[in-house]
C-alpha cells in the first residue's frame, strides 16, 4: 500500500450494511508511501492509521469520480421509486 498526501484512506465495513469510513491522509510518515499515515477522518478525529486488508487509498479525482456515479446512481433510483408511486396513485 502507497500513498501520498492528500490521497484519501477508505476503510471499508465487516458488513454490508456498515459503511466503513474515510478519511483525509494528512501526512506520510515514510519517503516510499508506505504506512503509517496520519489521516483526519470525515468526523474530525485524527489517528495514525497503519490500514489492514480492509482498507484502500484512493486518489481525490477518483474519489470524486466515484462519488459522482454513486449520487447518479441515487438520483435514478429515486426518480424509479418516484414514478412507480405516482403510477399507483393515479
Amino acid at each position: 500500500m502507497h500513498a501520498k498526501t492528500g490521497d484519501w484512506l477508505v476503510v471499508y465495513g465487516p458488513k454490508v450494511d456498515h459503511r466503513g469510513k474515510r478519511g483525509r491522509i494528512l501526512e506520510v510518515r515514510s519517503a516510499d508511501g508506505t504506512p503509517p499515515y496520519r489521516v483526519k477522518w470525515l468526523d474530525g478525529n485524527e489517528a495514525l492509521v497503519f490500514p489492514g486488508p480492509d482498507a484502500e487509498i484512493i486518489d481525490t479525482a477518483v474519489l470524486r469520480e466515484i462519488d459522482e456515479n454513486e449520487r447518479e446512481r441515487l438520483d435514478f433510483v429515486q426518480q424509479a421509486v418516484h414514478r412507480q408511486k405516482n403510477k399507483h396513485t393515479t
